[in-house]
């Protein structure tokens, strides 16, 4: 077909701008790899649509936030997921994170429910709050606590609890705290890598594999158990098994209920854990957003534990955690076109690979002054109305808006505000903490004092 008509009412032009750096073989995947910030930032440069390689492949890379929406939301259904959940498929199966088309649509119609805002009321006080006072009540002061390792404990003991509410999901929580650290390690890297890598004898393949076998295994026959017991225990995965569609009136499989359970595990846990290890970081970097920070869960809560009816209350808490998701959100969204199309007025084939970084669009200083600064106020709401729509993007956009979304901001500040009223938690003196890649960009390691606030 031509490319008159299509979605884009831009001019067509020329192919996209190659970005300088490209490789023989490899493309610009070690530059992606080794300084995924640096180079990911620097795309707007390059144009409005770009292209990359990994490896042999183009990727074309819209870089503004009106053309991540045309792709994300106005023209979604113009483009399927795209290579990256390709290679996902094996350890996710067919859930929301890699399925297409009109299956996406009705899994997501049966699995949001499960994240209603009651639903997730229920969950901020009898699963995170109660678990979050659990994790820190040993600790005593001076203590130096990893903090990067602790968050991502408790987040996976928070899924874990939120899915799982019964004694019939004890092995599967002890599996999650020993398989999915290995999976999150080794995610990133393994979906930008060429089969035969992963094929290769090497630790971090063995680790990965050996994980995602033993979660195959042992998720199913809690799965089994949970519907043969047939009672809705207020958790994620009774949801789940009860859900019914209402065009068919028909429910999930087990192995869909599977699949979405290793999609939350793997997907929402890591984005949540990170955000937590970086908002204490980062507020320990900043002694005047530490103390604005801690006077307001004094004003606020009173000494007694966080609910969620305080959140809309803690309004300097939601623009720290906003600041937080704006540095550090998962690095990259794949598409893949369905048919010849057009983004930015740049003619693009069926079945090409199509992508946004949302660390492109985060850090672009035409929407962030000073990006690399830490600055909660940028989230007043006086100067937050004024991005254009699609330049902050932590969850995605348009139909494929991360149903867990509302369920990780909660968990992010009950966290954060459960630890922070009783401990402070200081830098340990000559510990260099810097972003690292896997799944998203975690810190190095944070190795950090706990001291009493009171």
């Amino acid at each position: 077909m031509g490319w008159e008509g299509l979605s884009d009412n831009q001019n067509v032009t020329s192919d996209a701008p190659v970005v300088p750096g490209r490789r023989p073989v490899i493309g610009h995947t070690a530059a992606m790899l080794r300084r995924p910030l640096n180079f990911l930032s620097s795309l707007p440069a390059y144009g409005e649509v770009v292209k990359i390689y990994l490896g042999p492949l183009p990727v074309y890379m819209a870089t503004t936030p009106e053309l991540a929406l045309r792709l994300l939301a106005a023209d979604a259904d113009s483009y399927d997921k795209g290579i990256v959940f390709d290679k996902m498929r094996p350890l996710f199966g067919n859930g929301l994170a890699t399925s297409n088309g009109d299956f996406n649509k009705r899994q997501r119609r049966l699995v949001l429910p499960a994240f209603h805002r009651t639903r997730i009321a229920s969950y901020a006080e009898s699963t995170m709050s109660r678990l979050a006072q659990d994790s820190i009540r040993d600790w005593k002061a001076g203590q130096v606590v990893a903090v990067d390792e602790h968050m991502q404990n408790l987040v996976l003991s928070i899924a874990g609890r939120t899915l799982f509410a019964t004694e019939l999901g004890q092995d599967v929580l002890d599996e999650i705290q020993r398989s999915v650290p290995d999976l999150l390690d080794n995610v990133l890297v393994r979906a930008f890598s060429p089969k035969v890598v992963e094929r290769l004898p090497i630790p971090g393949n063995r680790r990965f594999d050996a994980a995602a076998a033993r979660l195959r295994e042992t998720i199913p026959r809690v799965v089994l158990a949970a519907r043969e017991d047939g009672t809705d225990h207020g958790d994620l995965v009774s949801m789940l098994l009860l859900a019914r569609d209402e065009d068919t009136g028909e429910g999930m499989t087990d192995e869909q209920v599977h699949d979405e359970v290793v999609t939350i595990l793997t997907t929402g846990a890591e984005t949540t854990a990170v955000a937590l290890a970086w908002f204490f970081h980062e507020i320990a970097a900043q002694p005047d957003i530490e103390r604005r920070f801690h006077a307001e869960l004094d004003r606020v809560l009173e000494g007694r534990p966080v609910t969620f009816a305080d959140l809309p209350r803690l309004e300097y808490t939601q623009r720290i955690t906003n600041e937080i998701l704006r540095r550090n959100p998962p690095l990259i969204l794949m598409r893949r076109t369905r048919t010849d199309t057009t983004l930015g007025g740049v003619p693009i084939p069926a079945g090409t690979e199509v992508a946004v970084s949302q660390h492109t669009l985060h850090r672009d200083p035409r929407w962030f002054p000073d990006p690399d600064r830490f600055d909660p106020d940028r989230w007043l709401p006086s100067r937050a109305e004024k991005l254009p729509r699609g330049a902050f993007i932590p969850f995605g956009a348009g139909p494929r808006l991360c149903p867990g979304h509302l369920f990780a901001q909660t968990e992010i500040a009950m966290v954060a505000a459960t630890v922070a009223a009783r401990w402070r938690l200081v830098p340990v003196p000559g510990v260099r903490v810097k972003p690292r890649l896997a799944a998203t960009m975690q810190p190095n390691r944070l190795p950090m004092t706990v001291l009493p606030r009171h």
